[in-house]
């Protein structure tokens, strides 16, 4: 009789989340020592085989075996019954992540899915275990839990991929500039801890510095809130993304290079908030104070969808001296799209 899993794991489960930090974590940063692991671009998905029926879950609780039907049949295939899998869905474009090519299947009709799955298909890179034979392994370190996914995928062979880690903080700290390349985002860092629903974990982006333009901010001119970033797209300055909240002092000292827009802005005053950040919950009209364009300095990490950064940029400083009709799309960020 194939193996069930455990009431506790019926899907949906909660996961284990990473907590950000801004430098990589000292030797003592969590119990047992550090384990580095790359942080992938893409879907963070658990997989379920329960009685030999797999299904695949979302971070937020969604099903998502219909829009990944090509993992679902590796997994169906390679994983034993009663297993469930914590993961990243992913998709390869070249020898890159494309995070663009899984949203599309969000949007993509049942009838049109199986030939965009066989033009881009999807990988499932797995990075821990939950269950094995129907037993919550949940409260196995994480030492333990490691070595029965690497047991489990002794065998496997793509789209089904393990997940390399290493203990060596050297070559991890090689991997934190080198992986960008291809679409890797940063570092996530284990300890031995059990695994649990928490922050349990650590996570490192790697960032880059970039100029882009400042035409629009939230707030007033003088207190600005955020900035809203601009970079010349198809011949057009469009927005590409909105900066973290700024600090009082932040606000005020770039307030001091701001004027207010001229007549011909190229921008509306109100945008929704969906349009500066996909993720938002909240779809409702964001005010926009128009300015006179001014060039700023922002980091970023790698998560450039080929027309905006995925995520909040951060603020470094401002750049008077520099003339917003120079600045281009950086060429590290385009191929980065590619």
């Amino acid at each position: 009789m194939a193996e069930s899993l455990p009431p506790a794991l019926h899907p949906p489960v909660a996961v284990a989340l990473a907590k950000l930090v801004k430098a990589f974590p000292g030797p003592n940063a969590l119990p047992g020592g550090l384990n580095a692991e790359p942080k992938f671009d893409g879907f963070r998905t658990t997989a379920f085989n329960d009685g030999g029926k797999v299904t695949l879950w979302s971070r937020q609780g969604k099903e998502l075996t219909r829009i990944l039907p090509d993992a679902a049949a590796a997994l169906a295939e390679q994983l034993p019954p009663g297993v469930v899998l914590d993961g990243e869905a992913v998709i390869w474009n070249r020898d890159r992540l494309d995070f663009d090519a899984l949203q599309q299947r969000m949007v993509t009709s049942r009838a049109a899915l199986p030939a965009l799955a066989n033009e881009m298909p999807a990988s499932f890179v797995a990075f821990d275990v939950l269950a094995v034979a129907g037993q919550d392994t949940r409260g196995v370190p994480f030492t333990g839990r490691r070595q029965l996914l690497e047991e489990l995928a002794r065998d496997w062979a793509p789209p089904l991929h393990l997940s390399p880690i290493t203990r060596d903080m050297d070559l991890a700290k090689t991997w934190l500039p080198d992986l960008p390349a291809t679409g890797i985002e940063g570092l996530v860092f284990k300890g031995s801890q059990p695994y649990e629903a928490a922050r349990i974990w650590l996570k490192l982006k790697h960032k880059d510095i970039w100029d882009v333009v400042c035409s629009a901010v939230i707030g007033s001119v003088t207190q600005p809130q955020a900035i809203i970033a601009g970079l010349p797209i198809g011949g057009e300055l469009k927005i590409v993304g909105r900066s973290t909240l700024l600090s009082t002092k932040a606000g005020r000292e770039l307030g001091r290079h701001l004027h207010p827009a001229g007549p011909r802005h190229p921008w509306p005053e109100e945008i929704s908030e969906s349009s500066l950040n996909r993720f938002s919950k909240d779809k409702g009209p964001v005010r926009l104070t128009l300015i006179e364009p001014v060039v700023v300095e922002v980091s970023a990490d790698v998560a450039w969808s080929g027309t905006s950064f995925r995520h909040p940029v951060t603020l470094k400083r401002v750049r008077p001296e520099l003339n917003p009709a120079e600045v281009s799309v950086p060429p590290e960020l385009n191929n980065r799209h590619r």
